[in-house]
């Protein structure tokens, strides 16, 4: 299969594509993509997060479990570009998570970047293994699971 990289993808598009909204939605920008193989994307953490008033207010730090949700958008998104589905009444619930690790502290300032590629796909089921980077260092990693289902 012939691998071509899309230019990138702005929030508009993704806005279109994902079902999640503020504060919910955790991709910016779609940096590269091969169709049914891998995407990377870009998360901007700023201060201004509303995590971060909880999280630690003292030493601000990005949730691991939101570092995770990420992956999982980012996920969503190879899927929903891949497979372009007909229909919007589909929503992904997670299956399972494996081999999930913390590297590095994520804190307001810095760039996420999501490097995400299908390990199994299958018509409602999707397997990832996905990084989070940070300036070139590993932040996070972890191997997720989902289904795609009908929404009720």
């Amino acid at each position: 299969m012939k691998m071509e990289k899309t230019e990138t993808i702005d929030i508009q598009r993704i806005l279109e594509l994902m079902p999640h909204r503020y504060p919910f939605l955790l991709v910016d920008r779609i940096l590269e993509f091969v169709a049914g193989e891998r995407i990377k994307t870009l998360k901007n953490v700023t201060i201004n997060e509303p995590f971060f008033q909880g999280h630690f207010p003292e030493v601000p730090i990005m949730p691991g479990v939101l570092i995770v949700e990420a992956m999982a958008q980012t996920g969503g998104l190879l899927y929903l570009l891949t497979k372009k589905p007909k229909k919007d009444d589909y929503i992904f619930y997670f299956m399972g998570m494996d081999k999930v690790r913390f590297r590095k502290p994520v804190v307001p300032g810095d760039q996420l970047v999501f490097d995400v590629s299908i390990i199994h796909a299958r018509e409602k089921a999707l397997k990832i293994a996905a990084t989070a980077t940070v300036e070139g260092r590993l932040a996070a990693q972890a191997e997720l699971l989902a289904a795609i289902g009908e929404r009720t």
